[in-house]
Parts: C-alpha cells; structure tokens; sequence
C-alpha cells in the first residue's frame, strides 16, 4: 500500500446557492415522488444521477414548451423572462432555485439596459447563467468568453461591462483594462460571486500545501475549471477526476501527501468518496 496522507479541503463541497437548489429539490421530491429540472440541477453527472433515482427528471426547453399542469425547478443558475412567461401559459408551477446573487446580477443588468446602457456580458457561451443575464436585454447584449473576440464585435464607445458570477478575478479585471485601452468607456461592475472568488484565494495555499492535488468536479462545470486551472497553477501535479473510477494509483507514490478539493458543485459525499478510495491505494 502506498499508505498516502489524503486531506479534504475544508472550503470546498457545494456553494449556498447549489445547497439550496438541491435541498428545493429534495423537499418537493419527498412530498410528491416526481419532479421536472429545467436543466442539470448542478453540473456533477454523480450528484445528478443520486437525485434522479429520487425521481427528479431533466428537461430541456423544448420539452418545457410542450409540458402543461407540472413542477419544474429552476436550479441555481437562474432564467431568463421567457422561461417564466411559458409557465404561466403553460400553467406550470416553477419551484424557483435562482441563487439570490444571480438574481441580484439579472436585476442590474436589466435596470442597466433599460436606460439605454450598451451590455457587454463577460462568461460562457450557452452557459445558463449567461443565457439568463442575456435574456434581461432581449437578447441584445454582447457575450464575450474570450478576449481575442473582442476583435469579432462592434464596440460601442461606451458599454457597462458584468460578469458571469463564477469566472476568475483577474481575466475580468484585465478584460475590463484591455477594453479601456482600446478606447471604450466602460461602467464596471464586479459581479463575481464572492464565495467563489474567495476560493481561488484559498485554493492557492491548499494546492502548495499537499504533494499532490485531486480536483474532483463535473466535466461540465465552468466553475470547475476555473478553480482546476487555479490549483494547476499552484501545484503542476494536480489532476482532475469526475469520481473514484478516473482515479490512477500511478499518479502518487510512497507517503504522498494528498490535498482533495472541488468545484461548488461538486458534493462532499464525492470528495468522500474518492478520499476513501485513494487511502486504500
């Protein structure tokens, strides 16, 4: 055995708005035995599948349009208005999991663009997220996920420049001084959630900590690559895994020293269980 010392990050596991989201779920899934999500209710496949089995069901929008006289939960990543108006046509009930920070974004950047406020969303293309805050402008604010895009895009001598909540300080922050150097007046607002920004603060020295690092998160998260590329660059043995099975015994040696750590997506009983898999290696 290779006998190695493992150690849960005690900052990682879900963020409160994914907490929420699921524990919305599994309220209405114990009282009724079915629910619709529009949407993974989080982007870890695990987490998803345990609540299936609760009977929660996926749907996309298309389905969404076709159902009538049903529960559906909105998870943590928010909507945008024509999501809540085929509800009330359809006389759907939403069971509504928008995290309040999203929220609390959505209402700026709509308050924004009806004074007439040019919106430039910084995040990921086709993200829920990002589809919720475009959504508050009509489907008319540009939606920049990387820098050399800004070259693909008329810009507007003046613009106000929000974020998608989980992406990394210093790209928005160096986002915001490229588009000031080339001429435009930018309205910025760091709309970052603070929950996840604070982690790359302290996934830092957890990541210089340890010998080895397991970054245990959903291939589908966005958060989960950012934090990935934050302890990949404070430790190049990191290595991430959706769960036990993607685990290699060649990875580590001898007494190793193991961090384990994760995107707020992804849930403890995971870390847990890949902590429990490494120390019998």
């Amino acid at each position: 055995m290779k006998q190695l010392k493992v150690t849960i990050d005690e900052h990682s596991g879900f963020c409160f708005g994914v907490v929420y989201a699921i524990q919305m779920a599994e309220d209405y899934l114990n009282e009724y035995g079915k629910l619709y999500c529009l949407g993974d209710i989080v982007h870890n496949e695990e987490e998803v599948e345990r609540l299936k089995a609760k009977g929660l069901e996926i749907i996309d929008h298309d389905k969404l349009q076709s159902l009538h006289h049903e529960r559906v939960l909105i998870r943590a990543h928010g909507e945008p208005p024509e999501t809540y108006k085929i509800a009330l046509d359809n006389d759907i009930e939403l069971i509504d999991a928008s995290c309040p920070v999203v929220l609390k974004l959505q209402n700026r950047v709509r308050e924004a663009y009806s004074d007439n406020t040019p919106i430039l969303i910084y995040g990921k293309h086709g993200h829920a997220e990002v589809n919720g805050l475009k959504g508050q402008t009509g489907g008319n604010a540009i939606v920049i996920e990387k820098f050399e895009e800004l070259d693909l895009v008329q810009l507007p001598k003046k613009l106000a420049l929000y974020s998608q909540t989980t992406k990394r300080t210093k790209n928005l922050y160096a986002l915001k001084a490229e588009l000031e150097k080339r001429g435009v007046e930018v309205d910025f607002n760091d709309t970052l959630c603070r929950q996840v920004s604070n982690r790359d603060i302290q996934l830092r020295e957890f990541a210089k900590q340890h010998e080895k690092i397991v970054f245990v998160s959903g291939r589908k998260s966005s958060n989960g690559k950012v934090l990935f590329d934050v302890c990949k660059d404070n430790n190049a043995e990191t290595y991430m895994v959706s769960g036990v099975s993607e685990l290699n015994p060649e990875w580590f040696s001898p007494n190793n020293s193991v961090g384990i750590c994760g995107a707020t997506s992804t849930p403890l009983w995971l870390m847990n269980d890949v902590k429990n898999a490494l120390e019998k290696f």
